[in-house]
């Protein structure tokens, strides 16, 4: 296959009824080939240039296979050209599952059922492995239930919310699969999504997305697979300590659920339990995990009008159907050495109630498929280094989370309402009293206040002086009617389970995973590593 970098081709291309045809075209004529000598074209990667808006326009990556009896080989073709972005691409492969030959005599264990449990189990079951899996929350169904019902009555279950439950936090987002890391097995993620309903331009989306409302349907159907090959889960069911032998290795695990207590053997346990599993987190202390203190961040949501984002983007071609809704992504570092950044930012969409413990306002970022809602939003962060926690206890940064997001508990007037605050008025230091222009998304109902009242200081005094920064890179981000929400602290975990060259940690037998270990930052990194673990976990019985 010959594969086309860098090709510039205008929005009419994202038409699909001329889309095939014209990436023929664009295809033979970057060749200097007929399009009768293509046997097929594929995009690879399609991407917006926005730089200069009198010229917005797609920029894509195709895979050209050519016809057996045409003239020229590929390898010829390629040299023709004689350019770096042509070239006959070597195929990059995930690693293959290992087939077990007979199932582990002990079930491997999987806690956990975000994209880093669910992907672990999903590889584990290909192979043969038949892995139990424990899920402290609510299958999809009845989870979307239990968020509905915090939402109306403000009243939060613990164990099944935005954080917990199948599908994990991403479930409750934008459903984000693009990443910076480069990892072979990134192509099987995205197709096992497709395969499970997913759309499938996912697989060719420079930044591509699901959707909560597809989402939801996807990890359904993933997990279904999971058990159709042996797999079981049990939702409802939450991993409270473990056992080990007198040699230290793991050689069973303790849960609770509507059953009661219940001990089972286990010598693995991939546990992906996500990164607002605090309680987990203080068990593994118990025991003497080799836990170390991680930076994270902390801010607020930030929501403008979509339209604004729109034309601030792409100018006069704003509302080309090709196009849809403007994302943007900002970041900057100050003088004082602190960063902030802008966070899984939700074109059209809306933020949500992302609470998991009594007394915490917590807030995310949601979006569906089409995002066609009035605001966007994203979070607005600053970074937070160990030093800033206060104490050398591991789990120091778990308690510096709590203590702002009870502050903008009480802040909110402590029903579960969130603190918010126009864009303006914070960064003239007053407190707001009233709405803008934007309408606050969060759906439990919303307090004016002055949100330095939930933030350490030195992220507001680093927000106030981004502000002005990040205005001149995207027009009217600085808004005066701009809304900023608090508080956002579970960007990522501030705890990191140390491991080693075969991903267990000090307690053997258990393989910390995913962002609650404090190794990944998103869906598909978070399920690249689970299925780095299950791979792990695999080796053991080769």
């Amino acid at each position: 296959m010959i594969e086309i970098r860098n090709l510039e081709l205008p929005l009419s291309t994202g038409d699909p009824s001329a889309g095939a045809d014209a990436l023929r075209q664009a295809a033979a004529n970057r060749l200097g080939i007929g399009e009768d000598q293509i046997a097929a074209v594929r995009l690879l990667r399609r991407s917006v240039d926005a730089r200069r808006k009198s010229n917005v326009h797609f920029v894509v990556t195709l895979g050209v296979v050519l016809d057996a009896a045409t003239a020229e080989s590929e390898q010829a073709v390629a040299d023709r050209i004689g350019d770096d972005d042509v070239f006959v691409a070597t195929v990059v492969t995930a690693p293959a599952v290992v087939r077990l030959k007979t199932a582990p005599p002990i079930r491997p264990v999987v806690v956990g059922t975000g994209p880093a449990g669910l992907f672990a189990a999903l590889t584990l079951a290909r192979a043969g492995a038949r892995p139990l899996v424990f899920e402290r929350g609510a299958a999809v169904a009845e989870r979307i239930r239990s968020v509905s019902a915090f939402v109306r009555k403000g009243v939060l279950d613990p164990d099944s919310n935005i954080q917990f439950g199948e599908g994990g936090a991403g479930t409750f987002s934008d459903g984000k699969l693009y990443t910076n890391t480069r990892d072979a097995r990134g192509r099987g993620i995205l197709e096992a999504f497709v395969g499970a309903g997913a759309p499938e331009e996912i697989l060719w989306q420079a930044k591509p997305h699901i959707g909560t409302d597809r989402l939801t349907g996807a990890v359904t159907r993933l997990r279904e697979e999971i058990e159709s090959l042996g797999g079981e889960v049990r939702f409802g069911t939450c991993l409270s300590d473990l056992v080990f032998g007198d040699d230290g290795v793991l050689k069973g695990v303790v849960t609770r659920s509507d059953r009661g207590r219940e001990e089972l053997a286990a010598d693995t346990l991939i546990l992906a339990t996500g990164h607002s599993a605090r309680d987990t987190l203080e068990m593994l202390h118990g025991h003497g995990a080799d836990l170390i203190q991680k930076a994270f961040s902390i801010g607020v949501r930030i929501e403008h009008e979509q339209r604004m984002v729109n034309r601030s983007q792409y100018g006069s071609v704003a509302d080309h159907p090709a196009l849809g809704a403007a994302d943007y992504k900002l970041s900057c570092h100050l003088p004082s050495r602190r960063a902030v950044y802008s966070f899984c930012m939700c074109p059209g969409g809306e933020v949500v109630a992302a609470a998991s413990e009594a007394g915490g306002v917590v807030t995310n970022g949601m979006s569906r498929f089409a995002r066609d809602g009035v605001n966007s939003n994203s979070a607005l962060l600053v970074n937070v280094v160990p030093g800033d926690f206060g104490a050398d206890d591991p789990l120091a940064g778990v308690s510096f989370q709590r203590h702002w997001e009870r502050a903008a508990f009480d802040l909110g007037g402590r029903t579960f309402k969130a603190p918010v605050q126009l864009l303006g008025d914070f960064l003239q230091g007053v407190a707001s009293s009233a709405a803008g222009a934007v309408q606050p998304t969060y759906p439990l109902g919303v307090t004016y206040s002055d949100l330095a009242g939930c933030l350490p200081e030195f992220a507001v005094r680093s927000l106030r002086e981004a502000v002005p920064i990040f205005d001149r890179r995207l027009r009217g981000f600085a808004t005066a009617d701009a809304l900023l929400t608090g508080v956002e602290t579970r960007s990522s975990s501030p705890v990191r389970v140390q491991r080693d060259d075969t991903l267990q940690s000090n307690l053997r037998g258990v393989y910390p995973c995913g962002e609650g270990a404090g190794y990944a930052g998103g869906i598909m990194s978070a399920a690249a590593d689970g299925v780095r673990c299950a791979e792990a976990v695999l080796a053991r019985y080769v």
